[in-house]
């Protein structure tokens, strides 16, 4: 028996939107990239940009479109070098799919861990898209799989897509996957699972409803997919979940009207820097405060000086994003991240000593904080802004 569908629904008005496309939904059953949703998908965005709407597009596909164009070689492409060398062969696939349903150029732009965790690469990047967008391009997004290494891989498209939203300030965040829309239970193994229609927020309950992973072309499952809504949702960004396989689904799409699920935004839009400190990846660094520092930066929205830091932990490069951890609630936790002044040989160097100081310890500064409070957010307790 099929499962019950979604109820039809207004989407929220848009001018911006991050689509993103999953592997199971461009993956030929023979290997290779296969136009049968891709066209349906294309006819949206085409629609789209007709209203005078600008749409970025995240497209998974290109592993699997290089596993296609190599597949007399032997089947020992599983590791990370493989996984990365089949990525660079098949990127261009991926945006010569896209870009023969469109008269308007496509441009490739390929993202890494690292382009999402420097400051200054994650503004260039933004400008970028913005740009693309501002000459009618069809941004193509996928994550630089050729040059990630495994710890420092984003890991799947649901989240960047989450990601790339914010760096754009979309409005919208569409996700097609090949079911209709978030169940109460997985509907292909339980008859009894119920359409979820709206979500009004990402509750623990909620996430119980996500199965494990997705088919087997892809990396990522509903469970991903509900963490994108929710990093979308903390920066005020709605997400709607839909099946890409769909003809009907995709025709309301173009007329603003959604068979499928709406994740809805966060009450408040945090600021975009807040919102990127928030969720940009961490570089491995930590820097563990006392008591009175701590209170500084979640009580009063201080800024954390050298003189409350007790312990520098891992390597990090000035400019890197550092997690801070203090005791709280008994037990020692992290209670706010933010982006170090400093670099943490030079913040060995200066912990503990006053701010006056630290041009005398190391021969320069970079001022007198480690962490500015515009550079930081808290994770815990009361915001920091």
């Amino acid at each position: 028996m099929s499962p019950r569908r979604h109820e039809v629904q207004d989407l929220p008005r848009w001018r911006r939107a991050v689509l993103k496309v999953g592997s199971s939904l461009l993956a030929a059953n023979g290997g290779g990239l296969s136009t049968r949703y891709a066209l349906g998908l294309a006819e949206f965005i085409a629609a789209s940009h007709r209203a005078g709407r600008e749409v970025v597009l995240v497209s998974s596909g290109a592993v699997a479109a290089g596993r296609a164009l190599v597949r007399s070689q032997p089947e020992a492409a599983q590791g990370l070098a493989a996984r990365q060398a089949l990525a660079a062969i098949g990127q261009t696939t991926v945006v010569a799919l896209w870009q023969r349903f469109f008269d308007q150029p496509a441009a490739q732009v390929l993202l890494t861990h690292d382009d999402l965790r420097n400051r200054r690469r994650y503004l260039n990047a933004r400008a970028t898209l913005r740009e693309l967008l501002s000459l009618g391009v069809l941004p193509v997004v996928n994550e630089n799989d050729t040059v990630a290494v495994d710890e420092l891989q984003l890991g799947d498209n649901d989240n960047l897509a989450a990601i790339v939203a914010a760096l754009v300030d979309a409005d919208l965040l569409l996700i097609a996957s090949d079911i209709d829309g978030l169940y109460s239970a997985n509907p292909r193994t339980d008859p009894a699972a119920e359409p979820v229609a709206d979500v009004a927020a990402v509750t623990p309950e909620v996430l119980a409803m996500a199965g494990g992973a997705g088919s087997a072309a892809g990396t990522g499952g509903m469970r991903t997919k509900l963490e994108a809504a929710t990093k979308a949702a903390a920066a005020g960004i709605t997400t709607v979940l839909f099946n890409g396989t769909d003809a009907d689904c995709l025709r309301l799409l173009a007329a603003d009207r959604l068979r499928g699920t709406r994740f809805q935004a966060g009450g408040t839009r945090l600021h975009a820097r807040k919102y990127w400190l928030r969720h940009a990846p961490l570089a491995g660094g930590r820097l563990r405060i006392d008591a009175g520092a701590a209170r500084a930066l979640l009580v009063g929205g201080a800024s954390l000086l050298p003189g409350g830091i007790s312990e520098v932990g891992g390597e990090f490069a000035r400019g890197d994003m550092v997690e801070i951890e203090a005791v709280h609630d008994g037990e020692m936790r992290p209670i706010a991240r933010g982006i170090s002044q400093y670099a943490a040989n030079e913040v060995r160097r200066i912990a503990g000593r006053r701010s006056a100081e630290i041009e005398s310890l190391l021969g320069y500064s970079y001022g007198e904080t480690v962490v500015h409070r515009d550079d930081l957010v808290a994770v815990v307790g009361v915001a920091t802004g």
